[in-house]
């Protein structure tokens, strides 16, 4: 089976044939960094970075651009509250994106551009718009630009609309020198006390939507492969992306991938909601490599209602995924990954991104591990080992891997697998002695620290129960 998304543009689901052979070029809408992220925003990047990890397993050079908006209504607003700069705000969003990116085993992106770094090259669009009759500066000399929608044929293409269907566009506290009240905004004028740059039309700072198509083209060129992002981008930014980019004679992007949302209690996770769960609260309940399971089993178009039950689950789930890698490599020594993966996992990704028909293949790997072990069967340990490695690779859960299993943890485990040894010795020596009550309590007591004992023919072995 060939590579195949479901393409929100075409909304049916197409091969994948990329602009150049050999290679892929990705665009992601990043952070708007007025707070710090739910794993809401991040589930957008794991999803993302799957496909970016599935593209590079098949052998495409991968180039990924995810921007950063720095400069924002909503910063500004939250800066103003807080009597700071609003590069403060957008700073220390920034690094609080970065960090939770990496805490679930996001790789980063080949470049992540800021909008307030692009200012050249969005002046050069909209003077490209406005010289072929797209767009035009308001002539109340507020500086506003704006792009003419019904200059543009298939605007609405995407999302499904008729233009005479929409509303306003809600992108300005007014419409100030618009001609049609659906027109968005290029280009904010200045006003006071707001951070601005000047252009040819007067000072002010970018719209939303102008940054992505900026600075999309800057790094991947006139056209490129995806663009990625979440529904709710839809309407109103990406549809206008599409519409600048291409009245002004870019491709631009030449496949639209989308990921569901995550809901709780069927409502949209956002901060005004109050019903927020921010990443260093997420990581407190369980691993980063289970949260970033739970975001990454369902299929990326789906939505996910969050609750703390399907949470453990998940972490559970993961768990018996970790147990038989560490089981095996306690029968077998060292597992290397697979040069390749089951062609069930592969077909599964390869149809859109199959991200729970590939976790399905992987547990079927560990049941069949599960009952290798049972029958003492070495070989056939290692063969089931070495491709779940494989595959978890893919899909950035490899517990074997350096993420997942760096020096702190693996020192810490150390620690933590000689106290237990110790306290197994006692267990034993108890029932050497035939003072049972003496092993039970101990056994007991690793029990409520989290710490399962099983007796086998080897010997008692342990692991961690966690959540």
């Amino acid at each position: 089976m060939s590579l195949r998304f479901y393409d929100t543009s075409a909304r049916q689901v197409r091969d994948f044939i990329p602009l150049n052979e050999g290679c892929a070029s990705l665009y992601l809408c990043g952070a708007t960094v007025q707070a710090p992220p739910h794993i809401g925003h991040i589930r957008s990047g794991v999803n993302f970075d799957i496909l970016r990890r599935w593209l590079e397993h098949q052998g495409y050079q991968v180039t990924l651009c995810r921007n950063v908006t720095d400069i924002d209504d909503k910063i500004i607003n939250v800066a103003k509250a807080e009597g700071v700069q609003w590069w403060e705000v957008s700073e220390r969003n920034q690094r609080a994106f970065t960090s939770a990116y990496d805490t679930l085993g996001c790789l980063p992106p080949t470049v992540e551009p800021r909008a307030t770094g692009h200012i050249p090259e969005m002046v050069e669009l909209m003077q490209r718009l406005i010289d072929s009759g797209h767009a035009y500066a308001a002539d109340d000399g507020s500086g506003d630009v704006y792009f003419d929608v019904r200059s543009f044929p298939d605007y609405g293409a995407l999302s499904n609309q008729r233009i005479d269907q929409m509303r306003g566009a809600a992108d300005t506290e007014d419409d100030r020198g618009k001609r049609d009240p659906r027109d968005f905004a290029l280009w904010k004028g200045a006003r006071p006390g707001e951070p601005n740059w000047d252009t040819p039309w007067g000072r002010g700072r970018p719209g939303w939507h102008l940054e992505c198509s900026a600075m999309a083209t800057k790094y991947l060129g006139a056209e490129f492969d995806i663009h990625g992002g979440g529904l709710d981008l839809v309407f109103p930014h990406h549809e206008n992306e599409i519409a600048q980019s291409r009245a002004a004679g870019d491709g631009f992007a030449r496949y639209w991938l989308h990921n569901g949302l995550l809901t709780m209690g069927g409502e949209k996770m956002s901060k005004s909601l109050g019903n927020s769960l921010l990443i260093p609260e997420m990581v407190r309940k369980v691993r980063p490599v289970e949260l970033r399971y739970y975001l990454a089993q369902a299929h990326y178009r789906s939505i996910i209602d969050y609750s703390d039950e399907a949470l453990r689950e998940s972490a559970a789930a993961y768990q018996r995924i970790e147990n038989f890698l560490g089981r095996a490599v306690e029968v077998v020594g060292t597992v290397e990954a697979a040069p390749g993966v089951p062609t069930a996992f592969a077909a599964a990704l390869d149809d859109d991104l199959g991200v729970s028909q590939a976790l399905a293949t992987v547990h079927g790997h560990v049941r069949d591990g599960n009952s290798a072990l049972a029958d003492g069967s070495k070989e056939r340990v290692a063969e089931i080992a070495a491709r779940l490695r494989a595959m978890l690779g893919v899909l950035g859960l490899d517990p074997l891997s350096e993420q997942w299993s760096g020096t702190e943890q693996s020192g810490l485990r150390d620690v933590v697998d000689a106290l237990v040894a110790v306290a197994l010795e006692q267990r034993q020596a108890a029932r050497a002695r035939k003072d049972y009550a003496a092993a039970d309590e101990i056994r007991d007591r690793l029990t409520a620290a989290g710490v399962a004992v099983e007796d086998t023919p080897q010997g008692p072995r342990w692991e961690l129960r966690r959540g």
